[in-house]
């Protein structure tokens, strides 16, 4: 990478330059901290700790007898810093987030579930995990593949080869759980990014922290996981800006100190997110229709991604028109890079293999401002969102890791 190429780095926030028409240089867009602050780093890290062979220390963590990591899907570092009356047990913790620094650590790009979870549990860059985002292409087909819902089927251990943390830890004699709902127990996201160990789903996310204690407690050494999504759901159905929102953090903060009281000794818990969120008004200057508008649908065959986030896949040969296309027609409103630029500057990580590579969209345009590219008559569900997630802005990129220890 040369001099004039390397990426703008967080915590340093884009929006320091004096806005112009001008399209924006993706080489601007805030990448994430990968190999030192990012969620790929959090499990390897907690593992090293825990004495699991051939697990580097990414994140400057402690080392713990017995580890469990709380992933609250949507609870972004800004929105909570936001929020202190709502979270009076979680604002607490934030002086001393990702190891007592009280900065956060970043989701990998994009910042959406699929990808992050697999980052979390495989403790690999999306570029090696190979789940770049809410849809992606199959080379294979020439289907879009939502791999959130693994929809067409593709083999899950084909598409993700690598084992999980999880797994290796239970090979080294730790003994791993994961504590979630107990519809998530067969997904063939739960089989690629988060099984090792032992399964047990419960339906009240009390019951979850109370086990959750309990597994830490029934072992010497021991690696918990467990999940709450309802905070995310709240968030894209009714925005940030509600009341339903508001109240769903307050009960997450209810369930991370019920955690955190119930802790054994030499335990240390571990409260996180997988990316956070943004409003998008309900505006049509803020919600570009691409099922309307011509020019961005020029000589695109699949439209990946999701509003936030976009994969544009062209028809052979219109690539370099397709971008030039995007990048005009959203200039200064969001990074638009190609899939080698997107590459190169590292979104997708340090390292791209060769079967994630086609998989990423041959044009890659990341939101800056609070606009979504929706898709009303191929994605109407999506395209109704009020809160969304996926791009490179501090509000959804940057996540919180606090902590407790005993």
């Amino acid at each position: 990478m040369t001099p004039e190429s390397t990426p703008h780095t967080y915590p340093a926030a884009p929006y320091d330059a004096v806005p112009t028409d001008a399209p924006l240089d993706p080489r601007t867009a805030p990448v994430p901290r990968y190999g030192a602050g990012s969620l790929a780093d959090l499990l390897p890290s907690v593992a090293a700790g825990l004495g699991v062979p051939g697990m580097s220390a990414g994140l400057p963590l402690e080392p713990a007898d017995r580890a469990c990591v709380f992933l609250v899907d949507g609870m972004g570092w800004e929105a909570l810093r936001a929020h202190p009356e709502q979270a009076p047990f979680l604002t607490s913790l934030l002086p001393g987030s990702a190891n007592g620094t009280g900065a956060p650590i970043t989701s990998g790009f994009p910042s959406t579930t699929a990808t992050s979870l697999a980052s979390v549990g495989t403790g690999r860059v999306p570029g090696e995990h190979g789940l770049p985002g809410y849809t992606a292409l199959d080379p294979a087909t020439g289907q879009l593949m939502n791999q959130l819902r693994w929809q067409p089927w593709t083999d899950p251990h084909l598409w993700q080869p690598y084992p999980t943390v999880f797994q290796q830890a239970e090979a080294a004699g730790v003994a791993a759980c994961q504590v979630t709902a107990p519809h998530f127990e067969h997904t063939p996201l739960t089989k690629i990014a988060l099984s090792g160990g032992t399964f047990l789903g419960r339906l009240a996310a009390e019951d979850r922290m109370d086990l959750a204690a309990e597994r830490l407690a029934a072992s010497d050494r021991a690696l918990v996981y467990t999940y709450y999504a309802e905070l995310d759901g709240n968030g894209h159905r009714y925005g940030m800006d509600s009341d339903a929102w508001r109240g769903q953090l307050s009960h997450v903060d209810r369930l991370a100190r019920r955690l955190a009281e119930q802790l054994p000794p030499r335990s240390a818990l571990y409260i996180t997110a997988d990316h956070g969120m943004v409003d998008i008004p309900q505006r049509p200057e803020a919600r570009l229709d691409f099922d309307e508008d011509w020019e961005l649908g020029a000589g695109v065959a699949q439209l990946g991604g999701e509003g936030r986030m976009r994969h544009v896949y062209a028809v052979p040969g219109a690539a370099g028109d397709v971008h030039a296309v995007w990048r005009e027609v959203l200039a200064e409103q969001a990074w638009v890079a190609t899939r080698q630029e997107a590459v190169e500057l590292g979104w997708f990580g340090p390292v791209v293999e060769p079967r994630v590579s086609g998989r990423i969209g041959d044009v890659v345009a990341a939101m800056r401002d609070d606009i979504a590219i929706v898709a009303t008559r191929r994605e109407p569900k999506e395209s109704e969102l009020i809160g969304m997630h996926g791009s490179a802005t501090p509000a959804e990129q940057l996540v919180p890791l606090l902590e407790v220890r005993t």
